[in-house]
């Protein structure tokens, strides 16, 4: 099967992106608005940039039916600041249930039943019930386009990481502990680490 992307309806596009670019981490973002209100949602286009400086990057695309941006983006544009709350397999509920569209004087973080935490350098709350939190301040926004199936690229310095006691040992995080979900195609999520395998990287080729 050969395929044009220029062929393609935006949802078919999307289809096929998700279908392919298998598992996807999730960053549960957590922002507030100009009334503290505060906005949780996830997105799964989401990756690290590099270590030095620490930067980290997700895509919110603007919502399918008018185009517009999404209640994250506009947060984040108007007071550079956000919390990456990672998700692991005991939260996911309570992450999907953050994807409905909820009315902007919504809290959502109360409403789906999770607990509110102080961040330490920024005024976004961070998600009690996760266990690795990156607090961010807007390092850039890339926008490309503003019709439905279009997007944008928000990069976050981190300026603070949170990773709980009973994780995190000779600087490393214990990912069978963190229990993170990854996002499959469709409605299905993954568990990474239930079938690992090791691969040792090689100094020089077989």
């Amino acid at each position: 099967m050969e395929i044009n992307p220029g062929s393609l309806q935006w949802r078919d596009a999307y289809k096929l992106l998700v279908g392919s670019i298998l598992p996807r981490p999730i960053a549960f973002v957590s922002t507030i608005d100009k009334n503290g209100i505060a906005n949780a949602a996830p997105f799964s286009f989401f990756t690290a940039i590099c270590a030095d400086p620490m930067l980290i990057c997700f895509s919110p695309m603007r919502r399918g039916t008018d185009g517009a941006k999404k209640d994250t983006l506009l947060n984040i544009e108007e007071n550079g600041q956000f919390v990456i709350n990672i998700v692991s397999s005991d939260m996911a509920e309570q992450m999907n249930d953050c994807a409905v569209e909820f009315p902007l004087e919504v809290d959502e973080i109360e409403k789906t039943g999770l607990t509110k935490e102080d961040s330490v350098t920024v005024k976004v709350p961070r998600i009690k019930e996760s266990s690795v939190h990156l607090e961010c301040r807007l390092h850039q926004v890339l926008d490309f386009g503003d019709h439905p199936g279009a997007g944008s690229l928000v990069i976050g310095k981190v300026t603070h990481v949170h990773v709980s006691d009973d994780l995190y040992q000779d600087g490393k995080i214990d990912s069978g502990k963190l229990k993170p979900i990854g996002r499959m195609a469709g409605n299905t999520y993954t568990n990474p680490v239930a079938d690992l395998f090791e691969i040792i990287r090689r100094t020089e080729a077989r």
